[in-house]
């Protein structure tokens, strides 16, 4: 069962992931080789973290080819969510990954082997009607949105095949293991991207002293502390939940930006709108899953 510490934790790591938009904007090199850069650092920090509390590294068999995999969907989230910061701003960014909790609805059941809950559906669908105020107004950044929701369909994802990974593995090994397959897996479409998509890209891995700095904050205090977090908490929070409330992303994220960045980060009035329309649906989980249970023990 879930504490309140465990609620108080899961808030102040969407609170970090937040601010990885931000700090992604502060960095200068393109933004796959600051995922390179970020999932290098975190899996050498989670080694030596593990090598130095004595963790145990060997893994069930086939667990390193799942790990590995479910790596490499970190990467293309990660990518993906900061490509749209820029080529959007962070806030539209933010609001596009909170659609995760709609992708949840559908792939939570599926790999929990449970049936699909009818208000989970409706509160993704709320989200989609806040999406869609966004959208049927004069909005600048589809492609942006457009990688934003992208990149939410794939946090999704990674958050249902963990919290079955986790079962099996601890949340250090699930996070080195990962970071080590989201490493190769950015090397790897970073070489597709230059052969196959823009052959005239120029691979940019001379990071100043202020790209080390926001790099290395991604990666120990938003990668190594708040993955490894997570995966312990989705021991005790569904995957639907956590996508939901991950859903206030957006909020500490847009807060940040308008009083980091200013004016390049006001949105128009339907932008806000549409985002309160998303964050109602995280107010509404818990009142109508404790209803829905209510009603379900009372028959």
């Amino acid at each position: 069962m879930a504490t309140t510490f465990d609620y108080i934790k899961l808030h102040f790591i969407i609170f970090l992931w937040g601010f990885t938009a931000i700090l992604g904007l502060f960095v200068q090199i393109p933004a796959i080789e600051m995922v390179v850069y970020r999932t290098l650092v975190a899996f050498l920090a989670m080694g030596i973290i593990m090598a130095v509390q004595n963790q145990s590294f060997l893994l069930p068999a086939g667990y390193l080819q799942k790990l590995m995999l479910t790596g490499f969907i970190v990467a293309a989230h990660w990518i993906t969510f900061f490509l749209s910061a820029r080529v959007a701003n962070a806030s539209v960014s933010l609001v596009g990954i909170a659609t995760g909790s709609l992708w949840a609805s559908i792939l939570d059941p599926l790999f929990s082997k449970r049936k699909i809950r009818g208000y989970e559906v409706l509160l993704g669908l709320l989200v989609l009607v806040g999406l869609y105020v966004i959208f049927s107004f004069d909005f600048n950044y589809p492609l942006g949105l457009a990688l934003g929701i992208l990149s939410g369909f794939l946090s999704a994802l990674f958050f249902a095949l963990n919290q079955q990974l986790g079962q099996r593995v601890t949340p250090f090994q699930v996070t080195f293991y990962e970071m080590g397959g989201a490493c190769i897996g950015a090397l790897i479409y970073l070489g597709l991207h230059v052969t196959l998509v823009d052959t005239h890209y120029q691979i940019n891995f001379n990071a100043s002293w202020v790209d080390w700095i926001c790099i290395l904050a991604l990666s120990l205090a938003c990668t190594v502390y708040a993955f490894s977090v997570s995966v312990d908490l989705m021991k005790r929070l569904s995957v639907f939940f956590m996508q939901l409330s991950l859903n206030l992303e957006p909020v500490y994220g847009i807060i940040l930006a308008v009083l980091i960045f200013g004016k390049t980060e006001k949105m128009n009035l339907q932008f806000y709108i549409g985002t309160l329309v998303i964050l109602l649906a995280v107010a509404g989980y818990p009142l109508l899953k404790r209803k829905f249970s209510s009603d379900r023990l009372s028959s």
